[in-house]
């Protein structure tokens, strides 16, 4: 009995410890594909930044605060994709505005384009367990400046802005202002303390 619940604590601590992504791969079987968290019938919005330039990237995450708090109130209680392709093709000169209106406000004079297509270029992504192929897919596009810079992405319907498939992570306050690689150095030290917690356990429970 003992042994039994030292097990349980054992997988309840990388429940609750490991990234979604990683307790898939760690409880499924081999060549199981996880929840597909994209549905095949979605409306995606991608930004393209000018540049890579800290500038440029700011200004992208200001564009996107500024037009997924708007368009998430718009959508929050459709049911139905056609209603949401509908509303949102009749107010995209209003996502236009916002993206000129967060420009002045940064005091920034620069060229975008704002368009509703069926056919924008997505790169390929993996999100937890499960690969989202690069293709052309329904979406709006916000183009700042050249647009050489690097993107971000999410589904605006159904509401799935609070995951930033183009990192393939959980878009969480606390993280936005931490540097990547220090999210990734803390990431690989949290999975080798609970790698090294769990063999040591299973070695006690049935060496």
């Amino acid at each position: 009995m003992k042994n039994t619940w030292l097990l349980l604590a054992a997988l309840m601590i990388v429940v609750s410890v490991l990234p979604w992504g990683q307790r898939s791969a760690a409880f499924s079987t081999p060549g199981q594909q996880s929840y597909q968290v994209i549905p095949d019938e979605a409306i995606r919005l991608r930004i393209l930044a000018d540049s890579n330039a800290d500038e440029a990237q700011q200004l992208k995450r200001e564009v996107r605060d500024e037009v997924n708090q708007e368009i998430t109130t718009w959508v929050e209680d459709l049911t139905s994709i056609e209603e949401a392709r509908t509303l949102i093709k009749s107010r995209i000169g209003e996502i236009d505005h916002i993206v000129g209106d967060t420009m002045k406000e940064q005091g920034i004079e620069q060229d975008y384009t704002v368009e509703y297509n069926k056919r924008v270029d997505f790169p390929t992504k993996l999100y937890g367990n499960y690969i989202y192929p690069a293709g052309e897919y329904e979406a709006i596009l916000i183009t700042i400046g050249k647009g050489e810079g690097d993107n971000w992405w999410c589904v605006l319907f159904p509401p799935l802005c609070f995951l930033d498939f183009s990192n393939g992570t959980s878009v969480a306050k606390a993280e936005e202002d931490q540097p990547e690689q220090e999210q990734q150095a803390d990431e690989q030290e949290e999975e080798k303390e609970v790698e090294f917690f769990v063999v040591k356990l299973w070695d006690k429970l049935f060496s």
